[in-house]
């Protein structure tokens, strides 16, 4: 019988960030130019890294994909029963969310899907409340998780913003021009100790939220993973992040409702990806939003 991918390397829908020497190349002027023929970033994930594993972990007993065990760990006694995504369902919802990352709003065709790996997510009781050590539970700082050398928070910056001046260290993101998809504000970014905090970085699936619907099950490899997996980061305004704070989707969405499809679709990606599963207020939340997407 097939492994599941519990039993394996888990599926990252963007393993990688900013592919170096590929996507994006440097000027002498330190601009980060993106190729106008190039695909969005997050797209070169798929050739590489956690996403191919995810279809190898069953093709190596099994010649067909459809004859895996699903997707997940089997629910604890207090989780509703559901049918787990399987592999390939997530690999393809994963890539049509990559294209609507890339697109903006333009694009909703993933909400069918959607909604479809949405209800095969587990719904159960967020855990109690508990104080948890964040870095000691996902990790100190920011990681690399495609080996560019760059690390997670410059990569979702550079991704974000157009007109980037790159540091002499090829990496950290000094300035840029950012339009805010989460509420539309546009900034223009200036790395430095009063100007930095305009834009943040938010966990699209909130780290504290994460914690209480599965991830304190994961081990401290995966939940580092999932705390840098780029289809979690965003960048956003300042006032954004500090405004939704931990919440899901059942108490806080994007001010700007044309990012909502995008953002729940997000969420319910890391969701199945990572075995996390929703409380009912929040499948509903996810199901109205998406239902207005088809």
């Amino acid at each position: 019988m097939c492994h599941t991918l519990a039993d394996g390397p888990r599926l990252s829908a963007y393993s990688r960030g900013i592919p170096c020497g590929s996507l994006v190349s440097q000027t002498r002027s330190r601009k980060l130019t993106v190729h106008p023929t190039a695909t969005h970033p997050f797209a070169a994930a798929r050739n590489s890294g956690r996403h191919l594993r995810a279809l190898a972990a069953c093709a190596a007993t099994a010649t067909l994909l459809v004859g895996c065990t699903p997707l997940g760990s089997q629910p604890s006694s207090s989780t509703a029963t559901t049918s787990s995504p399987e592999a390939s369902q997530l690999v393809a919802l994963s890539d049509e969310v990559e294209v609507a990352v890339g697109e903006g709003d333009a694009s909703t065709s993933f909400a069918a899907d959607a909604l479809d790996v949405l209800d095969k997510l587990d719904v159960a009781p967020r855990d109690e409340w508990e104080e948890f050590d964040r870095e000691g539970s996902f990790g100190e700082g920011w990681q690399d998780p495609d080996g560019n050398g760059c690390d997670a928070r410059n990569d979702a910056l550079a991704v974000a913003m157009t007109d980037v001046d790159l540091n002499r260290d090829g990496c950290r993101v000094d300035t840029g021009a950012f339009v805010d998809p989460y509420s539309g504000d546009e900034i223009d970014f200036e790395r430095g100790p009063n100007t930095s905090p305009l834009v943040q970085i938010d966990h699209v699936v909130a780290l504290a939220n994460a914690w209480r619907t599965g991830a304190k099950e994961l081990s401290f490899e995966e939940r580092v993973e999932l705390s840098n997996d780029p289809m979690n980061l965003q960048a956003t305004a300042g006032w954004v992040n500090d405004d939704k704070k931990s919440q899901d989707a059942a108490n806080w969405l994007p001010p700007q409702e044309s990012y909502h499809c995008t953002y729940v679709a997000r969420q319910i990606v890391v969701k199945a990806t990572y075995n996390l599963w929703v409380t009912q207020a929040e499948h509903d939340a996810m199901r109205d939003v998406l239902e207005d997407c088809a």
